[in-house]
């Protein structure tokens, strides 16, 4: 039986209090940094997989980046050609051909010096080693021709215990060549489609990513492509002029190998700040090896000189706004490159940085739908326009 003061009752009843809110023990600063943290760990975690797997497979990855590193220069030539109404084959075949017959005529003139210098330097060589012995058998030394013979002696006896192994050692040389080999194809294939076919194949690595990443890739490609080739054309010209500087000044001193000092100088400016000290310590090792002191004083001055036309006045023209690395972070990858990998991580480490640098700006300031049209994307507009026809 429905009771009317019963609803009455309840409806004049006050509310329920809400339950007093609990504070929250985590702070929000811990939830942010700990969100934050989880995905920098991913993200690590998915770098150390790729650099496993570039490192597990340096015979195919080294020669594809040197190919790149060769593209960046190639292509600018080509189209250089092609702009001057050259046949786009012709231009290809011309440019291709001038960049590694200069490399090859490098290479002969290198081989030829060393041949003609042979004979001095094994005659330098030897009268160091008998100075050498001289000086060893003063005191505070007192090692005498006995005691250097007897090392010598050890030696040997050491080689001739471990001729397996030496053995060994030449075999894995033998399969390096075989490796060095199919790397050299690798280069060459590499450079022969960047020449013929190089942004149509960045296009396809686009399509293979979801429509909505597609503009902020095509903007990094393009960034990172600029930056690479602007980061080797300027290290070309500071190559070629330390070279140059360096070897005319050792040519000048009469300082044996001028031409090789110079080859090394123009590959070691490739790698900032430590292929400039590198290349500086071997002009300046052969100097005093070969014409004593004060020559290598000499040539000393003359790289500190070189160098710093490049770091005042060759760096600060050339580069401008193209390559954005700061000099810590040239020296923290160089260095990191060469403990992950050696020579080639040191060489690759710069413009590996640079380029990547250029193309994470470039995505970051892509607005996809500034670009498409709210959200359209016209890439994907062409491939629904060809769809009926293929």
């Amino acid at each position: 039986m429905f009771d009317p003061m019963t609803l009455f009752s309840r409806r004049a009843s006050p509310p329920a209090s809400p339950a007093p809110a609990v504070p929250d023990p985590v702070p929000a600063g811990l939830k942010i940094g700990a969100a934050f943290a989880w995905r920098l760990l991913v993200i690590i975690a998915a770098l150390a997989v790729v650099l496993l797997v570039a490192v597990h497979l340096s015979e195919v990855v080294i020669p594809f980046l040197i190919g790149l590193v060769l593209s960046a220069l190639l292509v600018p030539f080509s189209s250089f050609l092609q702009r001057h109404h050259w046949p786009k084959w012709l231009a290809i075949i011309t440019s291709w051909i001038a960049v590694f017959a200069a490399l090859g005529l490098l290479s002969f003139i290198v081989a030829i010096q060393i041949r003609y210098e042979l004979p001095k330097i094994e005659h330098q060589i030897t009268t160091v080693v008998a100075s050498a012995k001289d000086f060893l058998a003063t005191q505070p030394f007192g090692i005498t021709d006995q005691q250097l013979d007897t090392w010598i002696s050890d030696i040997v006896t050491y080689i001739q215990t471990h001729a397996s192994d030496i053995g060994t050692g030449f075999a894995a040389a033998g399969l390096g060549i075989v490796h060095a080999i199919e790397g050299i194809f690798i280069v060459i294939f590499v450079t022969l489609f960047a020449l013929i076919d190089g942004p149509r194949m960045w296009r396809w690595f686009v399509r293979v990513w979801p429509r909505a990443a597609r503009p902020r890739l095509t903007a990094a490609g393009h960034a990172g492509w600029r930056t690479l080739t602007s980061f080797i054309r300027v290290q070309l010209v500071v190559a070629g002029t330390d070279a140059i500087g360096i070897g005319v000044g050792a040519a000048i001193l009469g300082v044996p190998l001028a031409i090789p000092i110079a080859v090394i100088v123009f590959l070691g400016a490739f790698v900032p700040v430590v292929g400039a000290i590198v290349g500086g310590i071997v002009a300046v090792g052969i100097a005093l090896l070969f014409n004593g002191w004060v020559h290598a004083v000499i040539m000393l001055g003359i790289v500190i000189l070189v160098q710093q036309v490049e770091s005042h006045v060759l760096h600060p023209l050339l580069t401008g706004s193209a390559v954005k690395v700061h000099p810590l972070g040239v020296v923290l990858g160089v260095a990191t490159g060469a403990a992950l990998a050696g020579i080639a991580g040191a060489f690759f480490a710069v413009p590996f940085i640079a380029t990547a640098n250029a193309m994470i700006v470039a995505a970051y300031r892509t607005d996809p739908d500034e670009l498409t049209g709210a959200g359209h994307d016209p890439g994907a507009a062409r491939e629904r326009r060809r769809r009926p026809r293929e």
